[in-house]
Order: structure tokens, then C-alpha cells, then sequence
């Protein structure tokens, strides 16, 4: 099984606020909101969403494909994700633009401010899945990037009759809710949070139970109350996972990327629903704490090693 990696590339600016949001903030003046957040650090590191679940993946021992338009701008990321063992065969350059863009600012409660430039994702619309010579057998991963390229990539894996997991993530608010039910059309999996799932409710006008029961399985992550799964298939009761225990809280950026990815392969080798689950939950645990999305490193073996001491048996994992 070959899995596709589909989203966004791009470099990631991230900044610490020494303080919090919330105390320069005041509501009854939102209605002409002006704030400046004077930051102590700022870093460049590599990012995006496809490159963050492709990491990964990579880190587990897959080599994934990623499918993404970067810019003039992207050399140095590219030859560093091939040395990882991920596939940009079918990462397309647009001259004269640069890679996408995300300035992230996080405060004392970990609560974030995000501003994103398009630059070369926006061309990601231009590219398609029908030239990778997919089959049935492989899996797409469609995260968040130009909403045209999302539905695209939806329209031809039903086309391919290739199995795809849609993930909204932080482009729900920019989807409209016949893109959001046209991206849920077919879909093997579903992943969000418990706030994209309200957000995604209210814009398709279906209740986040319908949300649910629109693809087989469903995931959604509810912070440190761990994720739930859901089922369709059997409709049995939902599976409760747990966050995997972390040594400590230094970054939140990229966590529900590298869930995301932990779920891909789940799905990829046929696990349980349980141990994909911990899967995920630990893959977010290494993200979260580092700075940066694709700052943190582990080999399988080591991974094995603290699935085993955070969740008790990995058999799974190992054969």
C-alpha cells in the first residue's frame, strides 16, 4: 500500500507571547479590535500540514508521497524530506512564488493566533492524483490546503475508487458546507477536533452525530480528554483513547498533524482500533514536546519502546 500525503507545505514561524491573550483582549471592544503581541523568540522551521503528517509516517517506517506546490523558496526543505525517506516526487515548483507561509504565536496557556499566506499552495488546485497511477489498494490522506484542491482530491479518489481520509482541520472555516459534505462523499475516515466538528456542523447544517455517521470510522481529538472513535461500521460503542503521557508541554503546533499521521499508518497496516488510536495519541505526544512540527526524532524500535510503557502491550506494533 503506497500512501499519498496531500496539503499544505510550508514554513512555520513560530513565536512565544510572554503573557496571555486573553488579558489584551477586551469584549466589548472586538468590534474594532487593533492588538500588537510583542514576542521574545521567533524561529523558521519546516512545515505544513502534508509535511508534518509525512514526517510522520516517515519516522514509523513508511516512505509516503507527498502531493503539494511549493515555492522557488522550498530547495533546502525538499532534499531534507528525501533524506527522511519521504517521497517529493510529486511536489511541483512554481517559479516566482514563494512556499506558503504560517505565523504562529502561542501564549502562557498554549492558546494560539495563527495568520497564514498562500503563496504556492494556491496552485495546488492545478494538481492532480490521476497521474500517480493509484489504486484501490494505497491510501490518501487530503489535509488542509486550497479548498479547490481538497475537493479535487476527493473527486478523484471516488473516481479511482481509492480509499481517502478527510481532514477539514484548519481550513473548516474557509470551507463551505457543500465542500465540507462533498469532502465527507466517500471518505473512509474523518478526523477533527471537538471544535471543527461544531464548526463543521453548524456550516453543513447536520448535527455532529450525522458528522459522525457519515464515514466509517470517525476520530476526534478532545485535547487532554484524549480522542474518541466511532465506528459506523458495527455501530458499537465509541472507543475512548487517552493521551499518551508527555514529559512536558513546550510546543502544541503540529500535534493534531502528527495524530494524523499516527492514524495513516494505523490504517495502512491493518491495526486495531485501539492501537491506532495510541498510536496517534503518542506520535502527538513526541510533537508536543518540542518546538517546532518536525523537530523531534524516535526510530520504531525506540517508539515500540514507550508505547510499550505508556499503554502496555505493543504485539501489534512489533509483528
Amino acid at each position: 500500500m503506497r500512501i499519498v500525503v496531500t496539503g499544505s507545505l510550508a514554513y512555520d514561524y513560530i513565536m512565544n507571547f510572554p503573557g496571555y491573550f486573553k488579558d489584551h483582549i477586551l469584549p466589548d471592544k472586538v468590534h474594532m479590535l487593533s492588538v500588537s503581541f510583542l514576542v521574545d523568540s521567533m524561529k523558521r522551521m519546516r512545515g505544513g500540514v502534508a509535511g508534518n503528517i509525512a514526517y510522520t509516517l516517515a519516522l514509523l517506517g513508511e516512505h509516503p508521497l507527498i502531493c503539494a506546490s511549493v515555492g522557488q523558496d522550498f530547495g533546502e526543505y525538499q532534499s531534507w524530506m528525501q533524506h527522511q525517506g519521504i517521497d517529493t516526487a510529486a511536489i511541483a515548483e512554481i517559479e516566482n512564488e514563494f512556499t506558503a507561509s504560517c505565523f504562529i504565536n502561542t501564549d502562557l496557556s498554549n492558546n494560539q493566533i495563527v495568520a497564514f499566506y498562500t503563496g504556492a499552495m494556491a496552485h495546488s488546485r492545478n494538481l492532480s492524483l490521476l497521474e500517480l497511477g493509484l489504486t484501490p489498494r494505497d491510501l490518501v490522506v487530503i489535509s488542509p490546503t486550497d479548498p479547490d484542491s481538497m475537493i479535487r482530491s476527493t473527486e478523484e479518489c471516488r473516481a479511482l475508487g481509492v480509499p481517502f481520509i478527510f481532514d477539514p482541520g484548519k481550513q473548516t472555516p474557509r470551507l463551505e458546507g457543500d465542500q465540507i459534505l462533498a469532502g465527507l462523499n466517500g471518505a473512509s475516515v474523518l478526523i477533527g477536533n471537538d471544535y471543527e466538528f461544531a464548526m463543521m456542523a453548524q456550516k453543513t447544517g447536520r448535527s455532529e452525530r450525522e458528522l459522525i455517521e457519515s464515514t466509517p470510522l470517525t476520530f476526534v481529538t478532545r485535547g487532554v480528554e484524549g480522542s474518541m472513535i466511532y465506528d459506523s461500521r458495527t455501530g458499537g460503542n465509541p472507543i475512548h483513547v487517552p493521551i499518551a503521557p508527555v514529559s512536558e508541554v513546550v510546543d502544541p503546533t503540529g500535534a493534531g498533524d502528527a495524530y494524523l499521521g499516527g492514524i495513516a499508518f494505523g490504517i495502512a497496516r491493518g491495526l486495531p482500533l485501539d492501537v491506532i488510536g495510541r498510536v496517534a495519541a503518542l506520535a502527538a505526544a513526541y510533537a508536543i514536546e518540542h518546538h517546532g512540527c518536525q523537530e523531534h526524532r524516535y526510530t520504531p524500535e525506540a517508539f515500540i519502546a514507550r508505547y510499550t510503557m505508556a499503554f502496555g502491550s505493543a504485539l501489534e506494533l512489533v509483528s
